[in-house]
């Protein structure tokens, strides 16, 4: 009798076991506090506003974050090999001024589309060029690449916001797919392939392994400078990328668009728990943590909260998640 329960014991806990290991139940259980703040969010707003769970307002929601998520996406690539990219929002605002500038000059959309991007990856290979080759630290070089791209925004446009009307673009930046916003489409795509590049590829690994201890990856082989190079250019197509859709969104280009856009991907970055010491972090993370970034702003809103409060309150929820990232490094140590 005593054999019997002792195997239904072990039976019992290979399946709570295998239960765990279940790729969606594994996301929930490692990303259970943010899951959790973003719930609350979601309820605190709910309840104090009319609007906030109409479907008209989540697809919204949905809209607005997705050039953040982006953005956050190709940060995350940054921080993991503990680096960060300052110059994300002025990558954009580059992509958006040279997509409709290629459309004045006559330009079909596509190549245009394609050109915004591009000129958000050669920016990205700059930058990591410049850090790998010059031994420059990575806050250094996107700082300064962050002033040079706006100001090629500002000379590119003398300073004028451009405007050009197209039914592709507008498609692109406004239309729907079924129900679904394009803009949300893309995001999802995005969110997709960046999450197979770090989870199940050569170079994914290689990504943590750099992030993880730089020292190590040297002495097994993996050529650092490589990574970092391939990495800040990730970085730089998906902030061209985001360009590209705010271009289309708008119909227009604005030399000030995306200032601040690097605070949010930071905070969404971290809010979903990659870690500033490098190594630590999933792709899925970031999207919560975009999410919980895009509600707060929504429902602050709706609740006409001031900017300059909302400001503040970023900023106590970035220091926040850096406090909480340190603490649990402390504990793990």
């Amino acid at each position: 009798m005593k054999a019997n329960l002792q195997s239904l014991n072990q039976t019992a806990l290979k399946k709570k076991g295998s239960w765990t290991k279940l790729p969606m139940m594994n996301f929930v259980v490692s990303n259970s506090g943010i899951l959790i703040a973003l719930i609350s969010l979601i309820v605190f707003f709910a309840l104090t506003t009319s609007t906030f769970m109409t479907p008209s307002n989540l697809l919204n929601v949905l809209r607005q974050i997705s050039i953040n998520a982006i953005i956050a996406f190709g940060m995350t690539f940054t921080i993991l090999i503990t680096g960060i990219d300052l110059s994300v929002g002025s990558v954009l605002a580059a992509s958006q001024v040279i997509t409709i500038g290629l459309l004045f000059m006559g330009v079909p959309i596509i190549p245009a589309l394609f050109g915004g991007i591009l000129i958000g990856a050669v920016l990205g290979f700059i930058n990591g060029f410049v850090i790998t080759k010059g031994k420059i630290p990575p806050f250094i070089v996107t700082l300064s690449m962050m002033i040079m791209a706006r100001g090629l925004s500002y000379v590119l446009t003398g300073g004028r916001p451009m405007s050009f009307n197209n039914d592709v673009l507008s498609f692109i930046g406004n239309g729907y797919i079924g129900p679904i916003p394009v803009p949300v489409i893309i995001m999802i795509i995005c969110l997709i392939l960046t999450s197979f590049v770090l989870n199940k590829t050569r170079f994914g690994r290689h990504v943590y392994a750099v992030g993880g201890n730089r020292e190590a990856a040297r002495f097994s082989g993996i050529r650092i400078s490589k990574i970092e190079m391939i990495v800040y250019t990730i970085s730089g197509v998906l902030a061209g990328l985001s360009g590209v859709i705010l271009a289309a969104r708008m119909s227009s280009a604005q030399p000030t668009s995306g200032s601040g856009f690097e605070l949010d991907a930071i905070a969404a970055v971290v809010l979903g728990g990659t870690s500033f010491s490098g190594g630590i972090g999933k792709i899925g993370g970031v999207f919560i943590g975009a999410l919980i970034i895009g509600v707060l702003n929504n429902g602050l809103n709706l609740l006409h909260v001031s900017s300059y409060w909302q400001m503040i309150i970023k900023g106590l929820v970035i220091v926040t998640a850096v406090y909480v990232d340190s603490v649990k490094k402390k504990k793990s140590t």
